[in-house]
């Protein structure tokens, strides 16, 4: 268990800022983060603190040993293979060995004995990380970190260590040994952080926490006694629950990265108003999507070799981001559900991506009615798709999400008991977080903001808004149980 939010609101963000802004140097400064993100991790998990240590430990020798000058290119391809190796190893033996062992026992009908290995919070996320650093001096020798505390730092910084977003070395080499006056974040960032910081700590608590409430009441019943209506309920209920969960830890994450002088890129990008899966996957969690495209998907072949390669590529991708995800059938089910639909658009044509997309444009200059429509027929089949496979991600079972996927698309019938759970869930509460979350789950606040910028009342207000959702997260928090991130256990 990691620290408890009000613990880490009221002790440890306050004692980590107020050392780390002491009038020293930046290497002072880095070796403050150090500490407390190693405090951070150690608090809940004590023993883990050692294979983070050593993952940062091994994967210093091997960016070492790859950015040596004399070191000839096939010496170094085979220091990359190792590297790369015993990166997923690691990962392989605490996530996946006891679904490996499942899997042989069902298949050849052993009876070996299923590890029971507690997972560390977070390796999948520091793990991609080490190897992104290796693979990245790999390509470049000039990218080699001879600073070991650097890069145990790039690997351990505690906003973004547990849940993402998952920081490429490229992109924050430069700010590790320079960043602000002497590592010290400027007053207009501090302030940015912060607003930033309470806006994902709402997303969280008020918003997500409530919809996982209705989730959690929806799938804890057998599929097979409910409703499409109650399905369909507590999946858009999910759907809610997991993008301002993750998108909430995120701003967390790049609020407290600004708070001392790092600058996160973007991990999500309003993905609920996409109009095509592949739209989607350039706005849902962008720093995985970005990952598996640059350091799987192209050395892959990409789109280089034709289309049957391209689309292998595409399911192999989405293969391994399901299986990123936990070792279990349903999050395979789901990275190849959207592979497959991946495949469905290229294969129909239906190639009309992000905001860089053309629109026609009608006699006032805006878009034409054909272009509305089509945008709004878009949206909703990304609706229709998406909320179909977060079934699988929710489901506890294979068996479990094809039942309530059946249900959702056949049992149309209202019957009294499903309408009952609904009706409970529905309080007046409960609607009013469903508007909030309908509302900005659209670029709402973008334009919101754009206006008040125009107006030169964005700041103040923005300032105000963050101290009253500062105040009601913190009211939530303290009256209600410990509830984690969905994240963590990733």
């Amino acid at each position: 268990m990691v620290f408890s939010s009000i613990i880490f609101l009221t002790a440890f963000l306050p004692l980590s800022i107020v050392l780390y802004y002491l009038p020293f140097s930046i290497h002072y400064k880095n070796s403050v983060l150090i500490l407390m993100s190693l405090l951070f991790y150690a608090f809940g998990e004590p023993v883990y603190v050692i294979l983070m240590i050593a993952s940062a430990l091994y994967n210093y020798a091997f960016g070492r040993l790859l950015g040596r000058e004399a070191s000839p290119q096939g010496a170094r391809k085979l220091v990359l293979i190792a590297a790369v190796t015993v990166n997923l190893l690691m990962l392989g033996v605490f996530k996946y060995a006891g679904f490996v062992v499942g899997v042989i026992n069902d298949c050849f009908k052993t009876a070996i004995p299923v590890p029971q290995i507690t997972l560390p919070i977070g390796i999948s996320f520091y793990t991609f990380q080490a190897m992104s650093y290796v693979i990245d001096v790999y390509r470049d020798r000039q990218q080699c970190q001879k600073s070991f505390p650097a890069l145990l730092l790039y690997i351990a910084f505690f906003p973004q260590l547990i849940a993402g977003p998952i920081v490429k070395y490229g992109d924050i080499d430069a700010q590790l040994k320079s960043r602000g006056k002497n590592g010290a974040a400027s007053p207009e960032m501090i302030v940015e952080g912060m607003i930033r910081f309470t806006k994902g700590l709402a997303k969280k608590v008020i918003i997500a926490n409530p919809m996982g409430s209705i989730a959690d009441t929806v799938y804890a019943l057998d599929p097979s006694s409910c409703s499409a209506l109650l399905l369909w309920f507590g999946t858009i209920s999910y759907a809610f629950q997991i993008y301002y969960d993750f998108s909430g830890y995120s701003d967390m994450a790049i609020g407290l990265a600004k708070m001392f002088g790092f600058t996160f890129k973007e991990n999500f990008n309003h993905p609920y108003c996409s109009r095509s899966i592949k739209e989607f996957w350039r706005r849902w969690h962008i720093s995985l999507s970005t990952w598996f495209k640059e350091y799987v998907y192209i050395p892959l072949g990409g789109n280089r070799k034709g289309r049957a390669r391209t689309w292998a590529n595409k399911l192999i991708v989405f293969f391994l981001t399901g299986f990123w995800h936990g070792a279990n059938w349903t999050f395979v089910l789901w990275g190849l559900f959207h592979g497959l639909f991946l495949i469905v658009e290229d294969v129909a044509g239906m190639v009309r991506a992000g905001k860089n997309a053309p629109d026609k444009t009608g006699k006032d200059g805006g878009p034409d009615r054909k272009s509305v429509i089509l945008s709004v027929i878009g949206n909703l089949y990304v609706w229709v798709v998406f909320l179909t496979g977060w079934v699988f991600f929710r489901a506890e079972g294979v068996g479990d999400a094809f039942a309530a996927i059946g249900r959702m698309f056949t049992a149309f019938n209202a019957d009294r008991h499903s309408l009952s759970v609904v009706l409970r869930q529905l309080t007046g509460y409960n609607i009013f977080i469903f508007a909030v979350a309908i509302v900005f789950a659209f670029p709402v606040s973008g334009m919101v903001k754009k206006f008040m910028e125009k107006k030169k009342v964005y700041k103040p207000l923005a300032a105000a808004a963050s101290l009253v959702l500062l105040a009601l997260s913190i009211l939530n928090l303290a009256s209600a149980a410990y509830n984690p991130f969905i994240y963590f256990r990733f």
